[in-house]
């Protein structure tokens, strides 16, 4: 059975599978890969990298020339508004869709819905859900507190349904958090997603732009290895609004510095040590931000690979097939 639903022909794709926006993580040729394994794209523009994104979106276009896969751009809603002409830059590409996510998106709607682009909201609460379909919310991603990255508290199995119910049939939603595997997409559309949103996974992926030693932590840590904070933000100077804190990879940084906030935030030797470990790669200082989904990751795959184990196991499950991941072919997963 072909997984068919308002997502993916919204999308225009052939999996609903979506590739999360990580900050630099999700780079144009990231996106690529996961729009062509029949999946959905997204460049990670983050805090608003502008030579970055001007960069990655001449790539992508270069690449995409012949093949003209669907891709999106993911921004961070409350760092957008204070350069608001990088949604001119990403629009200018024609993307299927810009994700907006930590903010609220009401500034945008217009613009991006006059370019033609879908509007796809990521949110953390109910509230949030049936706020952003008033708004003109085209898909939701309901984003679950095990994801990596920034996020509340609450756990995809009780919000994705709870949205869901909340705002009916009228916009589809894909949940984002503790998805890595087929089980993780079957277990959604149970809930009531039309589709995943994965990251940690494709973190984990031959095409990710992150260093390959953090690939490796992913591979060899476990979900009670990843913690929520705010260590790393005040590390890089750049503290969030609240509630929002962010998921990462337990390290000798977090374990030093945790319950230890307010006198990190006047030490600023440390600071400057974390910025030189983020550029050499020293990630027993440095983050790796990846979600609890890194219980399920067991080895570096190419997107294609992800995507169509992910589809295939999905597939089976939903049709009544027993799970065929067992202890041997468990990097599969």
């Amino acid at each position: 059975m072909a997984i068919c639903n308002s997502v993916t022909r919204l999308l225009g794709i052939e999996h609903p599978i979506v590739l999360a926006p990580m900050d630099l993580v999700a780079h144009a040729r990231l996106a690529l890969a996961v729009s062509q394994a029949g999946g959905f794209g997204f460049l990670g523009a983050g805090y608003g990298d502008a030579a970055w994104l001007e960069r990655e979106l001449a790539n992508l276009s270069q690449a995409n020339a012949q093949l003209h896969q669907p891709f999106g751009v993911g921004f961070i809603t409350w760092s957008l508004l204070r350069q608001p002409h990088l949604l001119d830059l990403a629009l200018a590409a024609n993307p299927r869709a810009i994700l907006l996510s930590f903010g609220d998106p009401e500034p945008f709607v217009r613009r991006i819905k006059d370019a033609g682009a879908l509007l796809v909201c990521q949110v953390q609460d109910v509230g949030m859900a049936i706020d952003v379909v008033a708004k003109g919310a085209d898909i939701i991603v309901a984003q679950g507190g095990e994801a990596g990255g920034h996020g509340v508290s609450q756990g995809s199995f009780t919000l994705v349904p709870a949205v869901v119910d909340a705002i009916g049939d009228e916009v589809p939603v894909l949940l984002a958090g503790g998805a890595a595997d087929g089980r993780g997409l079957a277990a959604a559309i149970m809930l009531g997603a039309q589709g995943i949103v994965m990251g940690t996974r494709f973190y984990a992926s031959v095409e990710a732009a992150g260093h390959e030693a953090a690939k490796q932590r992913i591979v060899v840590a476990s979900g009670d290895e990843t913690l929520r904070s705010v260590v790393f933000d005040i590390s890089r100077n750049n503290v969030w609004p609240h509630p929002f804190t962010g998921r990462c990879l337990a390290n000798r940084h977090t374990q030093r510095w945790l319950g230890r906030e307010l006198e990190l935030m006047r030490r600023e030797d440390v600071i400057a040590e974390f910025a030189g470990a983020c550029q050499t790669g020293n990630f027993d200082i440095a983050p790796v931000i990846a979600g609890e989904a890194v219980a399920l990751v067991r080895d570096i795959r190419s997107a294609n690979e992800i995507v169509w184990r992910t589809i295939a196991e999905a597939e089976r499950l939903l049709a009544g097939g027993s799970h065929w991941v067992t202890k041997e072919n468990s990097a599969a997963a």
